[in-house]
């Protein structure tokens, strides 16, 4: 996929980058594949604002996508590659040998009619096979990587993202991921082949602050601008700069402090932390 620049008729369109979506599926998505997807906005049960800057969005309705990679040693022919509004990577719609359809997510340099393939046990190592981590060869690059064997991939499933596997070691796989940590996995683990699709996504740029709102992102003011009953940045004669270093509305760091919780059942995983910028 390409960048797609416009010409300047407008202010907005001389600052607007997008994707050139050209070569995906212009039709719907297929129905059984899809639910209704009902938006927070950011707020819990009771109603309240729990994370800021978040809304509704367009509307739009979930795609089912299969993370677990689970109908082994079956054929499945790529019908189409299609857009995901829920998502920045692309989704391929596969047809398995036994009719039934599903949606994964698209590696890059996938293509319409390529046959792939989920296994057990070592097959070809292609883009867009899914296996455990004990037959993937070293030195492969892997997406949609289980944390818990069986669980279903949550590891690099962004846009152009990936890790590498880089060893294997008393039952366990290295696995190097692009923040630069190095964290520990099951071999009975399971991954696909290949880089996460729309690498140039990064590259992208939305324009005009209408085209957030239709991503679901909400304004966000500035800490030194709200009073200091809203915010402990705020207040003060004239423009100030803060005063103290950056801190959320509640008063925790935001900047440099890392905020995962890691509790001692996690941390034994990770042999390398990543890198902080």
């Amino acid at each position: 996929m390409a960048l797609k620049n416009f010409k300047p008729v407008t202010s907005t369109l001389r600052q607007y980058v997008a994707i050139d979506r050209s070569e995906l599926w212009k039709g719907s998505p297929l129905k059984i594949l899809t639910k209704k997807n009902t938006e927070k906005s950011g707020r819990n049960n009771f109603g309240h604002i729990t994370v800021r800057h978040k809304s509704a969005g367009h509307k739009k309705s979930f795609r089912i996508i299969d993370f677990k990679r689970d109908k082994f040693d079956l054929e499945a022919k790529v019908e189409r590659i299609e857009y995901d509004p829920n998502r920045t990577s692309f989704i391929a719609l596969v047809k398995y040998s036994d009719g039934i359809y599903s949606y994964i997510l698209a590696p890059h340099k996938l293509s319409i009619g390529d046959v792939i393939m989920s296994s057990k046990k070592l097959i070809d190592v292609k883009i867009g096979n899914a296996m455990p981590l004990s037959v993937i060869p070293i030195g492969s690059i892997i997406h949609n990587i289980e944390i818990k064997p069986s669980c279903g991939g949550v590891i690099s499933r962004s846009a152009g993202n990936y890790s590498q596997l880089v060893g294997k070691d008393g039952g366990y796989a290295l696995v190097k991921m692009q923040s630069g940590e190095i964290r520990l996995f099951s071999l009975e683990c399971m991954a696909t082949i290949g880089t996460v699709s729309n690498l140039d996504n990064k590259n992208t740029t939305i324009g005009k602050a209408g085209r957030s709102r239709w991503l679901g992102i909400r304004p966000t003011v500035r800490g030194v601008a709200m009073n200091p009953v809203d915010h402990p940045h705020g207040g003060g004669e004239g423009k100030t700069s803060g005063g103290r270093h950056p801190v959320s509305p509640t008063g925790k760091p935001t900047k440099g402090k890392i905020t995962r919780k890691r509790s001692k059942n996690t941390n034994r995983f990770i042999v390398k932390s990543r890198r902080v910028k």
